[in-house]
């Protein structure tokens, strides 16, 4: 057994879960983690672990929270389609036709499903730019929007790992004049208390565990321009974890919280856009929400991955074996999914990172205990 605090609820039946979650910590693999499924809305799993703190002196304790990464995208994908309505064309709708100065570079047909879905060619900066500009989320969007795509935009796909939450932040605001971050606080977890945020205010900033970094980097496969521009470049992203980080809203890696909240918002997918029987996102744009748009190799990442409207599909079966499972993972191994099936939302949290791009092991070894109990 672990020397690690573990507590938490597991259902009758679902003790296999917490096997495997006490086994991520015998095999020292963990620091802190927290693991939580839902199955018709019911809380079924809600596990936590180990030390909040590099030093482990705070134990993992049921309000504390940590940055979640990538696995924020298919969030604030919820958070577009829940005002998409207001568009007529919803995801058809040319982003230029929103925001002018997109158009810029061979752009003005450029789409909202097509931007959303990881085939606007802008995955990253290219030129050289301070690294601080990516702390200023308004400033940063202006940057983006007369860039140059690094392929016609529409014929192929590459993950836009940290520029998608600042193009799809800025469309929000157009859209609805609220930021992302507001509009989830104010329409979709507030509401309901769900304990994640996407701009998380000083009060919080007590509560959110510690990150330790992966000592190795992720494997990328060929690097190409895309791949170095998104992930490469010495400006390829900001300084992650300093209070401003937390503080502004990128919408594509920084939303904190909880495995339950995360795995009830997550839940949306698994109920058809309904959270806790009250429909937050409408059925026409909850339709165009988890609609396939693209799959294929990836430009940026080297896989084979599917991409509806800012969520990924299980199209290899890394997330269970639904394949039409909405799912998603984040930087040094959290992860997330909605099986609309099963009517099933899981989410595993964790503050050690690995240096796994998608579907970290630690989360599969507890998605496949999870679905071996149904």
């Amino acid at each position: 057994m672990s020397d690690y605090p573990i507590s938490g609820f597991t259902a009758a039946g679902f003790e296999p879960v917490r096997d495997a979650f006490e086994e991520n910590f015998a095999e020292d693999k963990e620091l802190g983690a927290g693991f939580s499924a839902f199955l018709d809305g019911e809380l079924i799993v809600d596990l936590r672990g180990g030390f909040a703190d590099r030093g482990k002196e705070h134990a993992w304790a049921e309000d504390t929270v940590v940055p979640v990464y990538s696995t924020t995208k298919p969030i604030a994908a919820l958070v577009l389609a829940s005002v998409i309505d207001a568009l007529p064309a919803g995801y058809d709708t040319a982003v230029a036709d929103l925001w002018p100065e997109f158009a810029a570079n061979g752009k003005a047909a450029v789409t909202i499903a097509d931007m959303v879905s990881h085939q606007a060619g802008l995955p990253g900066f290219v030129d050289p730019i301070d690294p601080a500009l990516w702390l200023d989320p308004l400033a940063c969007a202006a940057a983006l929007a007369p860039l140059a795509p690094l392929w016609t935009p529409g014929s192929a796909h590459g993950y836009h790992q940290l520029t998608w939450g600042y193009l799809i932040g800025e469309l929000v605001r157009r859209i609805d004049g609220r930021s992302v971050g507001t509009v989830l606080r104010e329409d979709i977890a507030g509401p309901a208390e769900i304990d994640f945020q996407i701009g998380t205010p000083p009060a919080d900033h007590h509560r959110v565990a510690e990150i330790m970094r992966p000592r190795a980097l992720p494997d990328l496969g060929e690097i190409n321009d895309a791949t170095r521009a998104a992930f490469l470049t010495k400006w390829s992203a900001p300084d992650r974890g300093g209070a401003i980080w937390r503080e502004i809203e990128i919408p594509s890696a920084n939303g904190i919280g909880t495995a339950k909240a995360v795995a009830e918002l997550y839940g949306i997918y698994a109920h058809e856009g309904r959270l806790r029987d009250k429909r937050v996102i409408s059925e026409a744009a909850f339709d165009s929400l988890i609609t396939s748009r693209v799959k294929g190799q990836d430009l940026v990442l080297p896989y084979v991955t599917e991409f509806a409207a800012g969520v990924m599909r299980n199209n290899i079966g890394l997330y269970g074996p639904n394949p039409d499972t909405l799912c998603h993972s984040g930087w040094g191994g959290s992860l997330a999914l909605g099986d609309p099936d099963r009517h099933l939302s899981a989410a595993y949290v964790m503050n050690r990172q690995s240096n796994s791009l998608q579907a970290d092991p630690r989360a599969t070894h507890l998605i496949h205990a999870l679905y071996g109990c149904l």
